[in-house]
């Protein structure tokens, strides 16, 4: 990192328009000048592209809203998972087993009886499963809880991008709606 870079809590650059690589939408300041480019024919082909432009920007949205959502679900699963690989360090030493309850499903839980051990089977995901030690399987939960939290607020920020983006389309497309609708009386005969 460079100094004199800003940088938040978790690690993002604040200059950083998008992680996602999200486009930035173009404010329209002068409108006259906007319109007299030639790629922009008629002020319906123009209200058009805006609008399939505001559509895309709005489906980003849904797509980095179903991320956050599913992350916010996920980093209190590892860190339950965590609290119970640091239970079972405490307890390794033990020579009596340990009785706890697990989650079989959505407000199901079982009975469990877990003898001393020094191992444990951590999902990944993906129909993955690998058996760890006690040490390892904390080092690869405390890395995947940072970089879930990393990757949060990335998608907070793109999320937060991605509505600015789609609320300077809505200026844009007002603007140019006005611009049209002035224009349009200045040409009728009084």
């Amino acid at each position: 990192m460079e100094d004199g870079e800003n940088k938040t809590d978790v690690g993002m650059d604040k200059e950083k328009k998008s992680y996602a690589g999200i486009p930035e939408a173009e404010f329209v300041d002068n409108v006259d000048a906007f319109m007299a480019k030639p790629e922009n024919e008629s002020v319906d082909k123009v209200l058009q592209m805006l609008d399939e432009s505001h559509g895309k920007y709005k489906f980003m949205e849904y797509n980095l809203f179903n991320k956050r959502k599913r992350l916010k679900a996920q980093i209190p699963d590892l860190e339950k998972s965590l609290e119970m690989i640091k239970k079972l360090q405490q307890e390794k030493d033990n020579s009596k087993d340990l009785e706890t309850q697990f989650l079989l499903s959505e407000q199901v839980y079982a009975k469990a009886i877990i003898p001393p051990t020094d191992k444990v089977c951590l999902w990944l995901g993906a129909n993955v499963m690998l058996e760890y030690t006690l040490d390892d399987a904390q080092v690869t939960l405390i890395r995947n809880i940072e970089s879930a939290k990393r990757v949060l607020g990335y998608v907070e920020h793109d999320l937060d991008f991605a509505r600015d983006q789609f609320t300077t389309i809505e200026v844009n497309m007002a603007r140019i709606y006005n611009w049209e609708v002035k224009r349009r009386q200045a040409a009728k005969p009084t």
